[in-house]
């Protein structure tokens, strides 16, 4: 991983922060009374900007002003407005990506984003210092000519004397925030770039100087261990398919829990013989988001010295139309032992994760989440805002929510009923890999659940919120990065779900 800005934090006074661009959250009717001077510093352009609607404080829209005195030693000041107030962490996240991204456009070098509202310290400086990074993606890695400019030094400010933790706070959320860029880069590659084997270096790579332990099985040891579905997978493809194993191990870790988090790495998918349309599909790049964030999110666990066994499982394929790849009606023996009759082969990603769920599960995992680019029908059903969530027990599911909601995803669960799993019986083998569009996103999932067992269970859909196809105030187009947080925190939260 390679830094490309600093971030400190400042409690000192807020007129004595020298940077480009100081940044504060401002609300409908706001007086910034509790920023005394402020106004005055700016010679009348904020009073000037209300009358002209330009300070409103709605959500998200920006007032700039210079600070004309010598008392303030900050260029400029940028105004970001947050509705009724500051009330939620994700709402300061938001925030302070929006002023990364407006700090950018403007080409400043240096910025300071100032914590306002009554939010905890610690809890809003890690958010602060998450949305800041989470601002500074840049997608356009392949162009010759980048001109995207990056800001090199961020303070999280908050006033005089109030420190509680800031600065370790500051420290974890820039590690948040990195490693979700990191998941965000590598969904970003190209297939051409971004193969199983090099998905699997890049593993290798993400793990330097960390104490992870990364193993990578190739075709060899997955015959030996019967992987079948992601065997046939792979087998439409001249690109070799990975295994990506990462452990972590921390001293003193108790033999329970061991957390398993497998996460869907097709590198690119075409549907293979029922191949998908020729529109969009270049976007089929980003079929490996879910083995990114899991990726990712294990890094920054170890980075956190969470004191359980992780176990992070990555099938890596391309599923590709040659001449023999799997084909509809084919029947393949999953690692488990069970048949599965092929009637999609564009509903690979449940067949690679079937096999990883039965790895990780070989190697002690108790409670599993795997995160997967899944189903078309979850986009039908949620929209591009909300991943899906499913499982088993409902105090699994619970756990898994509460970090999503700490970690600023946003997730709804949507029913496993046992009668769900009628609509993939198959009448010549065990189970059928896709049962139409009814229901689609559920008989996916219902899938899987055969794998899982009666481990304790979870999966995400993040097929709709993997991507953002429209920029908004406070996110850039682009991979975003989604479940990275949510897994670290779920590890982070173990004394809670245990």
């Amino acid at each position: 991983m390679t830094d490309h800005s600093t971030m400190t934090t400042s409690v000192s006074p807020i007129s004595d922060l020298e940077v480009d661009l100081l940044v504060l959250p401002t609300w409908i009717d706001d007086d910034l009374s509790d920023v005394p001077g402020l106004i005055e510093a700016c010679g009348g352009a904020l009073e000037n900007a209300r009358t002209r609607g330009e300070w409103s404080g709605k959500p998200y829209t920006l007032c700039i002003a210079a600070l004309t005195t010598s008392e303030w030693r900050a260029s400029r000041l940028l105004l970001i407005g947050a509705g009724d107030g500051v009330t939620s962490t994700g709402q300061v996240r938001r925030l302070a990506t929006t002023a990364t991204l407006a700090g950018r456009s403007r080409r400043v070098s240096s910025l300071a984003f100032y914590l306002r509202g009554q939010l905890d310290c610690r809890e809003a400086g890690q958010a602060a210092a998450e949305g800041l990074t989470l601002g500074e993606f840049d997608s356009g890695t392949y162009k010759t000519e980048n001109d995207k400019h990056r800001i090199q030094d961020f303070i999280v400010s908050r006033c005089p004397g109030v420190d509680a933790g800031l600065m370790s706070a500051v420290k974890r959320g820039r590690l948040l925030g990195e490693c979700s860029n990191e998941a965000r880069a590598l969904a970003n590659e190209p297939g051409n770039s971004l193969t199983p084997t090099v998905f699997a270096e890049r593993a290798h790579s993400l793990a330097k100087g960390t104490n992870l332990e990364v193993e990578v099985l190739g075709p060899t040891e997955m015959e030996e261990l019967g992987l079948g579905m992601l065997l046939g997978v792979a087998r439409g493809s001249a690109e070799s398919p990975r295994l990506i194993v990462m452990h972590h191990r921390p001293e003193g870790a108790p033999k329970a829990p061991v957390l398993g988090l497998v996460g869907k790495g097709i590198t690119f998918d075409s549907g293979g013989i029922s191949l998908k349309p020729a529109d969009s599909m270049e976007r089929m790049k980003d079929d490996m988001v879910g083995g990114a964030a899991v990726i990712c999110a294990m890094r920054a666990i170890d980075q956190l010295n969470v004191p359980i066994n992780v176990i992070g499982v990555v099938p890596a394929t391309e599923n590709l139309p040659g001449g023999r790849a799997i084909k509809p009606g084919d029947v393949l023996r999953s690692a488990a032992g069970k048949t599965v009759e092929i009637i999609n082969t564009d509903a690979e990603g449940r067949l690679v994760l079937g096999d990883a769920l039965w790895y990780a599960k070989r190697c002690g995992a108790t409670h599993l989440v795997d995160v997967a680019t899944l189903t078309g029908g979850c986009i039908v059903a949620l929209g591009t805002i909300t991943s899906g969530l499913f499982g088993s027990p409902g105090v699994w599911v619970d756990a898994v929510r509460r970090a999503a909601d700490v970690a600023g995803d946003q997730v709804w669960e949507l029913p496993v009923f046992d009668e769900y799993k009628q609509q993939i019986d198959s009448e010549i083998a065990d189970v059928k890999n896709a049962a139409g569009r009814e229901a689609s996103a559920i008989t996916a999932a219902m899938f899987l659940k055969v794998f899982a067992g009666d481990t304790p269970w979870a999966h995400l859909d993040v097929a709709g919120t993997a991507w953002i196809d429209e920029a908004r105030p406070y996110q850039a187009k682009g991979p975003s990065g989604v479940a990275v947080r949510t897994l670290v925190e779920l590890a982070c939260a173990s004394k809670s779900w245990a």
